[in-house]
């Protein structure tokens, strides 16, 4: 395993749980790439900030029981974790919200560059958050 890139996404996921996008974004490099969960491909810090910005309007989320591993170089990793999570206001789509909360098993595969997040892919099951949040 390899410690500074163990630490920068604990780093990663404390900014996310804090709430701190400033701090979150700077852990990204200009050109990251994110692959979102049963979506497409986004290029750059913009194109994921405009996506946290959607995110934390409908869903407010919390990252637990975080289990990194990484290559020897340190320039790949994946992550195991839980998302807690409140559904906030009804995104495009999906189901009606009204405040609903759901604990959902995810994992999330990053690039890391220079010290930074160069890629993620995060994964979930949609169709069991969909059949939480809908009961």
């Amino acid at each position: 395993m390899n410690q500074a890139t163990v630490k920068l996404l604990e780093d990663y996921y404390n900014a996310f749980n804090r709430g701190d996008m400033d701090a979150f974004l700077n852990m990204l490099t200009d050109d990251v790439i994110h692959d979102v969960n049963q979506g497409g491909r986004e290029v750059g810090k913009e194109a994921f900030k405009k996506f946290m910005d959607r995110m934390n309007a409908h869903y407010k989320e919390n990252i637990i029981d975080i289990s990194i591993t990484t290559n020897e170089a340190g320039n790949r990793a994946a992550v195991e974790f839980t998302v807690l999570g409140e559904y906030l206001s009804t995104d495009e789509g999906l189901p009606e919200a009204a405040g609903q909360t759901y604990r959902l098993p995810a994992g999330a595969f990053f690039v890391i560059r220079d010290g930074k997040v160069a890629r993620i892919t995060n994964y979930y099951n949609l169709e069991d958050w969909i059949a939480q949040v809908a009961g």
